[in-house]
């Protein structure tokens, strides 16, 4: 039965993440610079690291990824996306699991989206071969670091309330 639940949990949290990533996608970014976003559906690959670990993570973000490109972007998007979103997860995962007695939810989810942005940067710089662009990295940064503050406040609250209603239904 435990097995079967937490692939339905999963299953949701692909879903949401999805539907997260589309609504992203309709939302303007107030801020002028390029692959600046707010990084709303990695919300839902934090929460499942908090509530089940990196694996599960790596798979809500990979998956949400490849169907959310697939049904509302494109090939670069999907290459830009999903390096990101695996760099992010695998670091938010890694400083969970060895320090989470330093870093909160929400400082991890501030790693997690500094990271994304250094890797969708690099990621651009290599398949533009450019170095130029490095010159977006303290905005990007700081992009980073807000959006990360605001998903990881976000992802702590619907992880606590998550983790109650889990409870009630003894999932734990």
């Amino acid at each position: 039965m435990m097995k079967y639940s937490k692939l339905v949990y999963l299953s949701l949290f692909v879903t949401f993440g999805i539907t997260l990533h589309i609504v992203e996608s309709s939302i303007p970014v107030p801020v002028p610079i390029p692959g600046a976003k707010l990084g709303l559906a990695n919300i839902m690959a934090l929460i499942a690291i908090l509530i089940f670990g990196i694996k599960e993570g790596l798979i809500v973000n990979v998956l949400r990824c490849i169907i959310g490109s697939t049904l509302y972007g494109s090939m670069s998007s999907l290459i830009y996306s999903l390096s990101g979103a695996v760099v992010a997860t695998l670091i938010m995962g890694i400083f969970y699991k060895y320090c989470n007695n330093v870093f909160s939810p929400i400082g991890i989810s501030v790693l997690g989206g500094i990271f994304h942005n250094i890797t969708q940067l690099t990621v651009a710089m290599i398949i533009l071969k450019t170095w130029g662009l490095y010159v977006y990295l303290p905005h990007l940064l700081l992009t980073g670091l807000v959006t990360g503050i605001f998903t990881g406040i976000l992802a702590f609250f619907v992880e606590k309330n998550l983790r109650g209603i889990m409870k009630k239904m003894k999932f734990f």
